[in-house]
This record gives C-alpha cells, sequence and structure tokens, in this order.
C-alpha cells in the first residue's frame, strides 16, 4: 500500500509564544494601517494563550493556539490518524513575513523537520518579490535545507498572483521546476458583503479568494509564459470545479450573433490540467456528493489530500476514511491519498 501524504499541515515555531522576540516580529509585520489587527489572549478555561488575526477590526479570520506545534503530539495525531508523511506550510502568515523573520521561519523549519526522522517535509516561505536576498533565501532552502517546495498565498494585499510584480519570483520558480503551493488568504480583496457572518467570512470569503485567483492566472495567460510552474492551490481552488466548465468550456458548437465571453479556451483545459492542482483541505467539511463531483470534473491526478491540521480534528482524523468512502476509483484514491503529492513534491 502506498503511503498516506497530508499535503496541508501547517507549521508555526512552538516557541512562538514564549520567544517574545519572535512573537513580535510576526506581530509587527501585520499591516494594521490596512485593517489587519493582531491580539494575544488567554484561551477561556485554560492557562494556553491564543494569537488572534481580526480583518477588519472586530472580525476574527485566523486563531493560532499554543501547544498545538509541538513535534511528539503532531507524530503522535499522524499515528492516530494513519498520516504516513506531512508537508508543511505556515498558515497565511506568509502575506506579511518580511525576509528576515521568513530566514528565522524557514532555518526553525528545517530543525522541526529534520528531527521528524524523515516523517516530514517543509515548503520555503519567501516573500514573493524576486529580490536577490529573496531568491538567495529559496535556493538555500531547496539545496542547502532540502525543502521540497515554495509555499505563496493567493494574493498580496490588493494584487493577485497574476499581476507583473510577481513574475521575476515566479520565473525564478519555473526555471527550477519546483512546485509551489498556493494558500488561502483570510479574506478575499472585495470582502465587506461576507463580514457579517462568520462561516461565511471564515470559510466561504476562503473559497472565493481562491476561485478568483485560479481564474485569474488561467485567463493572464501566465502560464504560457511559465509552462513549468505548478501551483497547488488550497480549499480545492475555492470549489473551482464546481465553475471550471462555465469559466473554460469546452469549444462551442454554434455562432452566436455576438461573442459575450471569451472562447479560445482550449489552451486553458490543458493549464487547468497540468499547471493547477488541488488540496482537499479537509476533506471532511466538503460532503462526499461535492468531492466525488470534483474528481469527476478535475481528475483524481489533479487533486491532493491535506487536512489543514490543527484546525479541525475531524478534518484530521476522519479525512483518509472520508476519501475512501467515495464512489471513486481505487487508482484515484491511491492518487489523492498519496500518489500525486509523492510524485509532485518528489517524495518518491
Amino acid at each position: 500500500m502506498s503511503k498516506i501524504i497530508d499535503s496541508n499541515m501547517h507549521w508555526l515555531p512552538g516557541e512562538l509564544f514564549s520567544d517574545k522576540k519572535l512573537l513580535n516580529s510576526f506581530l509587527d509585520c501585520v499591516p494594521k494601517q490596512y485593517g489587519v489587527h493582531t491580539r494575544v489572549e488567554q484561551i477561556e478555561g485554560t492557562a494556553l494563550s491564543q494569537l488572534i488575526i481580526e480583518q477588519p477590526k472586530g472580525y476574527v479570520n485566523l486563531n493560532y493556539a499554543e501547544g498545538q506545534y509541538t513535534l511528539e503530539s503532531q507524530l503522535a495525531d499522524m499515528e492516530k490518524a494513519s498520516v504516513d508523511h506531512a508537508i508543511f506550510r505556515l498558515p497565511v502568515w506568509q502575506e506579511w513575513l518580511d525576509l528576515e523573520t521568513c530566514k528565522e521561519v524557514n532555518t526553525r523549519m528545517a530543525e522541526y523537520v529534520n528531527r521528524s526522522e524523515g516523517r516530514m517535509s517543509a515548503l520555503a516561505v519567501v516573500p514573493p518579490w524576486g529580490t536577490d536576498d529573496c531568491l538567495r533565501e529559496v535556493d538555500r532552502c531547496l539545496n542547502q535545507l532540502g525543502f521540497r517546495g515554495a509555499q505563496i498565498v493567493a494574493h498580496y494585499g490588493q494584487i493577485y498572483l497574476d499581476d507583473a510584480a510577481f513574475r521575476p519570483y515566479l520565473k525564478f520558480l519555473n526555471d527550477l521546476n519546483v512546485p509551489v503551493v498556493v494558500h488561502h488568504t483570510p479574506l478575499p480583496v472585495d470582502f465587506n458583503s461576507v463580514l457579517p457572518y462568520t462561516n461565511q467570512r471564515r470559510q466561504f470569503g476562503r473559497c472565493v479568494d481562491q476561485a478568483t485567483a485560479v481564474g485569474r492566472e488561467l485567463f493572464s495567460g501566465m502560464f504560457d509564459e511559465l509552462p513549468n510552474l505548478r501551483f497547488i492551490h488550497s480549499m480545492l481552488g475555492g470549489a473551482f470545479y464546481a465553475f471550471a466548465d462555465m469559466l473554460v468550456p469546452p469549444q462551442h458548437q454554434f455562432n452566436d450573433a455576438v461573442d459575450r465571453f471569451q472562447t479560445g479556451t482550449g489552451n486553458l483545459r490543458a493549464q487547468l490540467s497540468n499547471n493547477i492542482f488541488f488540496d482537499t483541505s479537509g476533506a471532511p467539511q466538503w460532503g462526499k456528493a461535492q468531492l466525488e463531483a470534483a474528481v469527476k470534473v478535475i481528475g483524481g491526478k489533479n487533486i491532493l489530500y491535506g487536512s489543514s491540521y490543527p484546525i479541525r480534528k475531524d478534518w484530521f482524523f476522519k479525512g483518509i476514511e472520508t476519501i475512501r468512502s467515495l464512489d471513486i476509483s481505487e487508482e484515484d484514491k491511491a492518487s489523492i491519498l498519496g500518489g500525486n503529492a509523492a510524485r509532485i513534491f518528489k517524495l518518491e
């Protein structure tokens, strides 16, 4: 039986709450001037702390709890969940972290992964601006620290990844032919309509952001220029499978009086298969019918198993059985649960 690989496990330095210098470097990177606010407070009924991010003030979008990022507890949870290998990413924070903090995070993540005796791998986090210093840090992560790829987020501030500002960095990754995980951000750029209600803000908002990002990447032509770039989008690309045939339709059969939509989508269909991949980000939250539809539309070769650990325990401990319960082929189940990740991240 092939290994079970969880391609979406979160990692933060275990010392984040006790190392005041490190904590302040995280807090100071968050742009309060753009309506993002942070605070540290005690978790009710415990002696532990949590780091809370609000955007805008008064609307909680992220919580990180103390004690969830220890090697012993994570290995024990992996054993209980039957996960053989974890691929770590930094949750959301890469939107804001400066280069010096990224270097510190990458160094600590490498030390943590090395202690796992081959059970864990890591992804480089670097500001995506393509400066010489940033590119040197990516090179250090890949060639000295043994990382398996890079991680970015769906947008930075007001701009998505198709913007020209990111092209030097993405060209560098394209030339290296390494996979790039695209994590969601707390909210899409235009978020006021989803603010009032928690689930719409914290779940649907992430989906809107991911689906927007995938569409922009495809329609921008960036994969024409960067054909080796492989993006792995979290949250099933914001359920992009539901919109795939609508946004990137097969060639139409009849001529319309007016072409109301972009019709030359043949190349986009190939790029959707060759350049865009998706992780489940907590399989139980989707539902059986939705996951089966995703496999039918996207294909089992383009979906990676990911739990978003440690966000919800049921996503982690019931995720594998959720995939195994689907009415899909055994080949697709094996691909999703580990085969695709082993191939893409070169873990074979």
